[in-house]
């Protein structure tokens, strides 16, 4: 089966492993198991086991194990552990940053990734996006929002805008509100900020 190189970043042979490499290189403490990695990722175990077999032979990740349990991490001692985390975070990095950002915030019931961005992670080719926009749906504190923008901005190397809306304005199934309207019609990634999103 041929896969198309991401949008995000061109030189990964697919999406799924530019999601993984992000997922183990923004987290370079963590470890995760093939299932653990599949989950997070929405993908199957024998995709993950694919990649996982191509990116250790290349030592851009490390494995282990603990009985049965195969446990993969970050290659943290290699020379391209800090800049391929740099390339990783400006890419694929918003997904799993801004999910992680926001998954313990009160008042969420949802949020997305919109604009270029999110055109670019479903293949719509263009430059890397010079931004990121995220909508808040629910009803939380806008000040503590801008401070999770503010702490994504500097994991993220690029501004990041967050726009919070009410419930009712997201669900009005007459959508007479021209900016959700207008969001409807393009691309959205689902950040990952519920038991309903994992």
């Amino acid at each position: 089966m041929k896969t198309l190189s991401p949008s995000l970043l061109p030189i990964l042979r697919s999406q799924g492993q530019g999601e993984l490499l992000a997922l183990l290189y923004l987290h370079p403490d963590e470890q995760y198991s093939l299932t653990d990695v599949s989950r997070e990722l929405g993908t199957s175990v024998r995709m993950v086991h694919y990649d996982v077999t191509r990116l250790l032979g290349a030592g851009l990740i490390r494995d282990s194990r603990v009985g049965n349990v195969r446990l993969l991490r970050a290659e943290t001692e290699s020379p391209l552990f800090r800049p391929l985390a740099d390339l990783l975070a400006v890419t694929f990095g918003p997904l799993p940053i801004m999910s992680e950002l926001l998954k313990d915030v009160e008042g969420i019931s949802e949020a997305y990734i919109y604009g270029s961005w999110a055109s670019r992670y479903w293949g719509e080719p263009g430059r890397v996006p010079a931004d990121v926009d995220v909508l808040v749906v629910g009803d939380t504190n806008k000040n503590l929002l801008y401070e999770k923008a503010r702490e994504a901005e500097s994991r993220l190397l690029r501004p990041v805008n967050i726009r919070l809306i009410s419930e009712s304005v997201w669900n009005d199934p007459n959508q007479q509100n021209p900016f959700v309207a207008s969001l409807r019609s393009r691309p959205l990634v689902q950040l990952k900020i519920g038991e309903d999103n994992v």
